[in-house]
């Protein structure tokens, strides 16, 4: 999908190129607009991918740790998904541990999974984003 998104990025300023090259006060305007959207683009994937091998690297940490939040013996929807009771019932417990080591970093990333798991993505990421900086700081 990268590589995908590089190529378009390539595409799309060479057309900002090309409608500044042209000259004309509208066309370089317009150039100078799709020039920025790449730009903006490529700083989006790389936020994107430095996220996500943060959190891979925190995944990873906690396995070695032994805590990772193991939800394979919760009961599941047909769809796959755990049930909502016992996500919320995962997320109160989760939270408890937190409220009792609030400066450990594994535990606000269980927190961070707790939310995934429950179905809040917002709070899991913002959650996630403390527990990355909190084991940075360690």
């Amino acid at each position: 999908m990268c590589a995908a998104l590089v190529v378009y990025f390539l595409l799309l300023g060479r057309s900002g190129v090309m409608l500044i090259a042209s000259g004309t006060p509208v066309a370089i305007a317009l150039g100078i607009g799709v020039l920025i959207l790449p730009v903006i683009g490529a700083w989006a994937m790389v936020a994107t991918l430095r996220a996500g091998f943060a959190h891979q690297r925190l995944a990873r940490l906690a396995v070695e740790a032994g805590m990772e939040l193991d939800v394979s013996q919760l009961p599941r929807t047909p769809s796959g998904r755990i049930q909502r009771d016992a996500a919320d019932a995962l997320f109160d417990s989760v939270r408890a541990e937190l409220e009792a080591d609030p400066d450990n970093w594994l535990r606000w990333y269980r927190l961070a999974r707790a939310y995934d798991y429950a179905g809040d993505r917002g709070r899991a990421r913002e959650t996630m984003r403390k527990a990355v900086a909190l084991q940075a700081e360690s």
